[in-house]
């Protein structure tokens, strides 16, 4: 089986989970027997050398690439990595808007527009979550049998990391912990700051700092408060980021949605309190082992963080993790999607 995966033009240049995704996706089948390449828009199409095209994230990244596959017929499976605070009913009459619209005169685009088209080109649709999926479902009306959810993934390397690099590097150990982008509003890192700055606390923050207002505006609240420090970004593959879950006390991700968030699967390997979201299908992952706040509320997180922060520790999570949602089980069960496309019967 020859496998081809892509992603949106930008994801490595704002890395993060989706890029964390392609590539841990592709290693693992490529260690199950996958014959795996990642797409090179500059390289020549060879139609002969690709059974299966596997698109990360249905938006308007991703939207011609999609649609040249799909025109080729090339059997095509899609993460649409997609989740609305909205309700199925709001995705369903905001797409049905737009339907009427592009009816009148072309050039009319939505988001629930662009995902519900590649969606109907694929043949299978692989969400994170059940949530996720039932939004695509219900929302975007993608029919149930196209769906496999396939869960989000963790290296078994984070469960190993040695605390002391980072306690020799920056003299600290059981702190509170973020990892993330620090500049987009989803993250929430500003409302984590504002409630970190109740908390007498060693905290720690760590995530590619992106320009702009948002960002500007978290480094600056930061900054106010001695007891928070900002680290600019850790390679992602680096021993120091282990370090970091296995040093920390609480790992804090209150985002305003998460599917379900690489990072907190890291942290809780390693054995961290996990502080999250209660948006996106995170209790999917996570069920009773975390914390979970409303990241509108800045009480709310503060007061997650000290239930977390009294809390003893356990090993209840980290197993659960282990058992569940290393890479090697996400390979697999990606892999098996995969054939139930091929062996599928035309519709």
């Amino acid at each position: 089986m020859n496998v081809m995966l892509a992603g949106y033009q930008a994801v490595s240049i704002l890395r993060g989970g989706p890029a964390t995704q392609i590539r841990k996706t592709a290693a693992y089948l490529a260690s199950a027997g996958v014959d795996v390449h990642l797409f090179d828009p500059w390289a020549a199409w060879d139609r002969g050398k690709c059974d299966l095209f596997h698109l990360f994230s249905a938006g308007i990244g991703t939207y011609h690439l999609a649609r040249e596959v799909h025109a080729l017929d090339v059997p095509l499976v899609v993460s649409p990595i997609m989740y609305s605070r909205h309700e199925a009913a709001f995705v369903r009459g905001s797409l049905k808007a737009t339907r009427m619209m592009q009816k009148i005169g072309p050039g009319v685009w939505s988001d629930y527009a662009l995902a519900a088209d590649i969606c109907s080109w694929a043949g299978k649709v692989l969400p994170n979550t059940r949530a996720e999926a039932d939004l695509i479902t219900g929302g975007l009306g993608v029919p149930e049998w196209k769906i496999s959810v396939v869960p989000n993934g963790v290296e078994a390397r984070f469960g190993q990391g040695d605390p002391s690099m980072f306690k020799k590097r920056y003299g600290l150990e059981r702190f509170i912990l973020n990892v993330g982008h620090i500049g987009h509003a989803r993250k929430n890192v500003l409302g984590l700051v504002r409630a970190l700055s109740t908390i007498d606390y060693p905290s720690v923050i760590i995530g590619r700092i992106i320009k702009g207002d948002y960002g500007d505006a978290c480094v600056r609240e930061a900054a106010k408060h001695r007891h928070i420090l900002l680290i600019d970004g850790l390679e992602h593959g680096s021993e120091m980021l282990a370090s970091a879950y296995a040093a920390c006390d609480v790992f804090a991700l209150p985002s305003q949605f998460e599917t379900p968030g690489i990072a907190a699967l890291e942290a809780g390997l390693a054995g961290a309190k996990v502080v999250i979201t209660r948006f996106g299908g995170t209790k999917e992952y996570f069920g009773d082992m975390a914390v979970y706040v409303d990241p509108a509320s800045t009480g709310s997180i503060r007061d997650g963080i000290l239930r977390a922060l009294a809390s003893p520790r356990d090993n209840r999570l980290r197993e659960h993790i282990r058992k569940n949602f290393l890479w090697e089980h996400v390979a697999a069960r990606t892999a098996a999607a995969y054939r139930e496309l091929l062996d599928a019967p035309a519709r």
